[in-house]
């Protein structure tokens, strides 16, 4: 499991994929939003500007899991396989 600090309260969808560093742009986390290549909470989300909060668990096209939480007063993003 990886952790990444964030610093806001929530993160936007595509923020998250580039801070993961699962899209390298913007134009690259909006493309796999918009074909359907992500879940969010178990369901496929097409909007890129999607609220992410802690306890949202996001699914990569390849099965990882991305977990918004909450430690310490900080926010971070763990990956799991």
């Amino acid at each position: 499991m990886r952790e990444i600090e964030i610093k806001q309260e929530s993160i936007r969808l595509d923020q998250l994929l580039k801070w993961a560093g699962v899209a390298m742009t913007g134009g690259e986390a909006k493309a796999l939003t918009q074909d359907g290549m992500i879940k969010v909470n178990g369901k496929i989300e097409k909007k890129r500007g999607r609220k992410i909060l802690p306890g949202d668990k996001v699914v990569l096209p390849d099965g990882e899991v991305l977990t918004v939480f909450f430690r310490g007063g900080k926010n971070f993003v763990s990956r799991e396989d």
